[in-house]
Formats: structure tokens, sequence, C-alpha cells
């Protein structure tokens, strides 16, 4: 009889599985990767960019250079690390980007990108993915990233806000339609971070520091891993019961009252 301790261990662990994280070059995308490189996943990096290991982390993550405005090269990449590994067992899509600016003068061609890289390419990771997913014998999981602005309205970034909640209208109709299909789709939605991205933007502006602080319950940040271990639980055998939903690591941010 395996003991409990064990037992709990092979819940969470991902020996043998093989994914893709998007956008895991840096932030939380790397955060990502890193945790389910440790639970034994093998995890490849889609970005332009390679993976910024963290020092303290001997974890390798796999680089592969692709660009998310190029369908044909998310295509060549997904079918070479298949040919190579011989199964995809998960995708997490984290790769988002944003642009601050008032909704009546946002420029069209910011608009796109965001438009593009937040939500169509997403949906286009998924359906390339989709043939290798399904057969995965561990079920195939879709994670994407989705955020508190699909909840909540923050000024200047409408766009942005718009696409986040087109993930969760993605996440839940995909989990609908596949759901006969080997696959399990869910999103997660993170809070306030201190990736370099808003580090710097708290350094430039340390009102919205102080004003993100006090919107969280717990009143402090949160660490990029920590979002890791939420994406880690749902590839786990520990969340196979569960799809079509959105799991917000915020601190208690969207449901902080006053």
């Amino acid at each position: 009889m395996m003991k409990a301790e064990s037992y709990v261990t092979s819940l969470f662990s991902l020996k043998g599985r093989v994914g893709i994280v998007t956008g895991a070059s840096r932030g939380i995308g790397a955060a990502i990767a890193e945790v389910l490189a440790s639970a034994g996943a093998t995890v490849y990096n889609f970005s332009r960019h390679p993976h910024e290991q963290n020092e303290h982390n001997c974890t390798k993550i796999i680089d592969a250079t692709v660009d998310l405005y190029d369908y044909q090269t998310m295509q060549t990449a997904i079918g070479d690390l298949v040919e190579k590994e011989g199964q995809l067992d998960f995708l997490v899509n984290n790769a988002g980007i944003s642009y601050k600016a008032r909704a009546e003068i946002f420029p069209d061609d910011e608009y796109q990108k965001i438009a593009h890289i937040n939500l169509e390419a997403v949906l286009k990771m998924c359906t390339l993915s989709y043939p290798y997913l399904k057969k995965s014998k561990y079920t195939g999981r879709i994670v994407s990233i989705s955020s508190m602005g699909a909840y909540m309205g923050f000024s200047g970034v409408v766009p942005y806000c718009m696409t986040k909640s087109g993930i969760l209208g993605l996440t839940r109709a995909l989990a609908e339609e596949w759901k006969n299909d080997n696959i399990l789709v869910n999103s997660v939605a993170p809070g306030w971070f201190l990736t370099r991205l808003n580090q710097k933007m708290f350094e430039e502006h340390p009102d919205r520091k102080y004003s993100a602080l006090n919107r969280m319950m717990l009143n402090r940040f949160g660490d990029p891993k920590e979002i890791g271990y939420m994406v880690l639980f749902l590839l786990s055998q520990a969340s196979t019961f569960i799809t079509g939903q959105d799991f917000a690591v915020d601190g208690g941010a969207t449901a902080h009252g006053y």
C-alpha cells in the first residue's frame, strides 16, 4: 500500500509529460516553466527570446524560437516538438501584451497587436495542438493565462481587458467542444506580481504601487511561482474533474470589498 506522502507526491508529478509554455522567456511565463520542469515535465519555451534562467534554479527549459504573429512557425515548431518527443501533453498559453492609452485615442495598430497575441494566437495554439493533446495518455491539458482585468475595469487598457475577458469565453467554449476528446481546458487569472515590467512601472508611478497593494486582501505582491503552482495543479492528476474554469491567483483582489 502506497504511503500517503508518496501518493500526494505522485499526484503532482509531471514526470514523463511534455508540453509548451508560450512566452516563457521571463516573468510569469519563466516561473511557470521552471515550476513545471521542477515537477518532472519536459517544457518548451515558445518565444522569440530564450528563457532567462533563474540563478537559483538549475532546471533546463528547452527554447523553441517561435513568432506568435506567424502561424506557420507555430505549426512547424509544434510538429518538430512532437517528432522529437513523440507526444504533447499540455499547452500553457502565457504570452500576452498590453499598451496604455485611452479608448477613444487607442492606436489601431496597437489594438491589432493586442488582439492577435492575447486572443487570436491563443486560439491558434490550441487548435494546432489539438490533434496531439487528444492522444495524450495523461489526458491533454490546456491552461491559458487570463487576468483580473477580465473581471475588473482598468483605465487606459480597454483592449487588454477585453481580450483577457475573451480568454474566459475561449476556455469555456473549448472545454465544452472538446469534452469528449480527452482534453481539459482551464485558465488562471493573475493579480499583481512583481515582474520586471511591473517593478519598472511602480518605480515610475509609486502611487500605483500603493493602490495595487491596498487592493489586495493579503497586502503583498505575488511571487510569479505562485502562478506556476496553480498551473501545476491544473496539469496534474489532482485536477482530473476540473474543466472550463478560471482560477484567480490575486491575493484576494477580485473579492476585495470596501
